[in-house]
């Protein structure tokens, strides 16, 4: 029966390696890594807890799969072999889950596997896109500048992710505080007033009943509001990664009010735009990009728009004549591409577009941060005053009574 191993050994020039393989037998582990031309110093049994990791169920951060694919294309053109380099990786990556994936991989590779078809073998962590321009810098023999390119596109990725981010933190954190400070009123505050309006008797106003009605309800019956709360966003998130769901999803995301709809469309615009112009430049067939780019845009109706696209190319037409049609395609856009096409420099073109969507992101994501202070502030004092008021009207009755 087949078990895994940790190992620490050294290769030809001294050089410490450690993984993990699978095996039948500690003597079969040393036959493997003899075969590897590594001299074996320590081998032992894998425990079923240590496999037991929180970072199994963690996603790989896009800055460590761009640092992991700069450093593996660094050592290729180096001079380092592909084989000998993932074993660097193994020793240098810090996210346990990447390392567990470039062992995998390099196990795949000496079985005969090419480094796109290992990859392939991970789509959680490695996308079509990365594995499209990975397998182009293979078949064309340039493989380091190929993973320069990846990297590059990992970078601008994580760069655009941090702008949306960073922006919404303030936005987050004033929810969050007036979120606590509301059901602080309701389980707390109200509850004493409740007590008081209790003694003096009388009939009390509507709003004030309803306040305390909210209040006796948070207070006795939370679980219904807790487990409410999460069948509500579970349900949600499931009909948003639903086949009939999702499209409408997108479609309300490009026409949200506050220029929400304008932001996720930007959004859009550049991830794609970058998507492609990675992929066209490092080689990858046009009709084969386009279709990746698709696949990978995060977005439905982006993604139907590329394979209308890709229908009128293989056609005969050009992308620039099937964007036209497309109404989340501004002209500026369509332009651009079709001057891109015409000079024959898609790529550069692309990348372009994309560093002036990424531009426009973050000024539009401040901007929308400017608008939400002061409406969120003005939503919560709202919610304040309506519950102060609540509280205050049966005093005034309790005041006009006595006199």
């Amino acid at each position: 029966m087949s078990q895994s191993y940790a190992f620490r050994a050294v290769d030809s020039l001294g050089v410490k390696v450690k993984g993990e393989v699978e095996s039948e037998s500690p003597e079969g582990v040393k036959e493997l890594l003899r075969g590897r031309g590594l001299l074996t110093l320590e081998v032992k049994l894998k425990s079923k807890s240590a496999e037991l990791s929180f970072d199994r169920f963690n996603r790989v951060k896009l800055e460590d799969l761009s640092l992991m694919t700069r450093q593996l294309s660094t050592m290729i053109s180096s001079g380092l072999s592909l084989m000998r380099a993932l074993m660097v990786l193994e020793e240098q990556t810090e996210s346990k889950r990447l390392k567990a994936a470039v062992l995998i991989i390099r196990q795949n590779i000496e079985s005969g596997a090419s480094l796109s078809d290992a990859l392939a073998r991970h789509p959680k962590i490695f996308s079509q896109l990365y594995v499209a321009m990975i397998r182009a810098g293979e078949t064309g023999g340039f493989l380091e500048d190929a993973l320069i390119r990846v990297s590059e596109q990992l970078e601008a990725q994580a760069r655009l992710r941090r702008q949306v981010r960073g922006a919404m933190v303030y936005p987050a954190v004033v929810s969050g505080i007036a979120l606590c400070v509301v059901a602080a009123m309701l389980l707390f505050i109200i509850p004493v007033f409740a007590g008081v309006f209790k003694q003096f008797g009388g009939t009390m106003p509507s709003l004030t009943l309803h306040t305390i009605a909210v209040s006796n309800a948070l207070r006795h019956q939370w679980y219904f509001f807790l487990f409410g709360s999460i069948g509500i966003v579970t349900a949600f998130r499931r009909w948003k990664a639903s086949k009939s769901g999702q499209p409408v999803w997108d479609r309300f995301r490009l026409k949200a009010p506050a220029k929400i709809g304008t932001i996720v469309q930007k959004i859009a615009l550049a991830r794609w735009a970058r998507t492609l112009s990675s992929l066209t430049s490092a080689g990858v067939p046009v009709l084969e990009a386009i279709d990746v780019t698709g696949r990978t845009a995060g977005n439905t109706v982006v993604e139907r728009a590329m394979a209308a696209v890709h229908n009128s190319v293989q056609g005969g037409g050009t992308i620039a004549a099937a964007l036209t049609g497309e109404s989340i395609f501004p002209s500026l856009v369509v332009n651009m591409v079709r001057v891109g096409e015409e000079t024959g420099a898609l790529d550069s073109t692309l990348g372009k577009v994309a560093d002036f969507y990424e531009e426009q992101v973050d000024a539009a994501v401040k901007s929308l941060t400017s608008i939400l202070e002061p409406l969120m502030i003005a939503v919560v004092g709202t919610i304040v005053g309506f519950m102060i008021l609540a509280m205050y009207l049966p005093m005034f009755h309790v005041y006009d009574a006595i006199k």
